[in-house]
Order: structure tokens, then sequence, then C-alpha cells
């Protein structure tokens, strides 16, 4: 099956989105169910997966160009379906000139993160109860010419 990604805000984006974190991280992963909708939300530009119908994965850019909450449901995972919406808030991300992005990758998915362009900066640490590193991709026209 073929996938899509659409770009939403929060209003049209937050029932889904909250859904699948909730899904993936609460209920996989044990973070606490608080910690899944903040204040970032509404501020923020989302990404949905969809196979057909299904909402599948989901992702957000907040406006300084962090990347996060992105979160594919299981029976999903490993169809591309994060590196397409990863590429997409990437996307969003040079058409609102920001020069880089950033991410807290849980540490088991730095690799992934590393496939995509994005370099570990500094030593692991505990977010949410789990380990993560912080990671960085440098989207100016300079170093994509490389």
């Amino acid at each position: 099956m073929s996938f899509r990604i659409e770009l939403h805000d929060w209003q049209s984006a937050g029932r889904l989105a909250l859904e699948i974190r909730m899904e993936v991280f609460v209920a996989e992963q044990g973070v606490p169910a608080e910690l899944e909708h903040d204040e970032w939300d509404e501020r923020a530009d989302h990404v949905l997966a969809f196979e057909g119908e299904r909402a599948v994965g989901t992702a957000r850019l907040l406006p300084d160009g962090r990347i996060g909450r992105m979160a594919v449901r299981r029976d999903w995972r490993g169809r591309g379906i994060g590196g397409g919406m990863l590429e997409r808030l990437i996307e969003r991300a040079r058409a609102r000139g920001l020069v880089s992005v950033f991410l807290h990758a849980q540490t088991h998915a730095a690799p992934f993160y590393r496939s995509h362009g994005f370099v570990e900066c500094g030593e692991p640490f505990i977010e949410a109860g789990l380990p993560h590193i912080a990671m960085r991709r440098d989207l100016s026209p300079e170093r994509n010419a490389r």
C-alpha cells in the first residue's frame, strides 16, 4: 500500500495526532500521558501520514525548528513513513526560512535520523523517562550542495 503525508495545524490534526501519540508513546513506551499535549501544539506545524483513510503517523515542527513527537503506529513501521514525514517537515522548515532543524531522538532511533542527514550534538540524556540524544541538521544551501 502507498501512503500520503499531509501538512496540518493543530485544529485539524490534533485528535488524530494525539491518538497516535497515546498509542506509541504512552501505551508502548510508558511515557506519562500528560506529556503528550503541550502549549506548543497550537503553534506547531503538524504532519499526518495516512494509509488509505487511516492515520498511521504524526510529527510536528515548532517555530524555532525543533522537530518532535515523531510517531508511527507499530504495524506501519519500516515502510518509509517516518522518513516521509521527516522530509515533509524539513521542506516546511526550509519554506519558513529556517537554516537548521533539531530534535531530541530516542537513542535507539539515532541511526534513522543520521540516515536523513542529522548529526549528534552532545551526550545522551533522559527525557520523559527514556534515553535521548540531541541531533541537528543544517539546511543551508552551501551545506546541501556538497
